[in-house]
């Protein structure tokens, strides 16, 4: 996704920092990483808190294979499909991952 695509998403919030890392993109917002963009796919940050609203979305925790074939979970969810048609439902998701971020620090 672009830079312009991803500014669009996380609008709600305000501006957001774009930085490039592990061949994708990290996504701040005030100086706290809120999202990834991993294969053009776009994954909110979330945590014990949030993460199982995230789930009962349908969405999906991102993974990675570790070492031996274990995989390894980390903090970042796919979008719920609905949040993409609607830019007030994306709000929504856009600030729990901020709120996880916040509680991160």
């Amino acid at each position: 996704m672009d830079n312009a695509g991803i500014e669009e998403m996380f609008q709600s919030l305000g501006p957001v920092t774009i930085k490039r890392m592990f061949g994708g993109k990290g996504i701040y917002h005030l100086g706290r990483i809120l999202a990834l963009e991993v294969r053009d796919e776009i994954l909110l940050k979330a945590d014990e808190e949030s993460a199982p609203e995230f789930a009962a979305a349908g969405a999906s925790q991102w993974f990675y294979e570790g070492k031996k074939g274990a995989p390894v979970k980390m903090p970042y969810w796919s979008i719920p499909d609905e949040a993409y048609d609607d830019p007030d439902v994306m709000a929504r998701w856009v600030r729990l991952a901020y709120e996880a971020a916040l509680r991160a620090e």
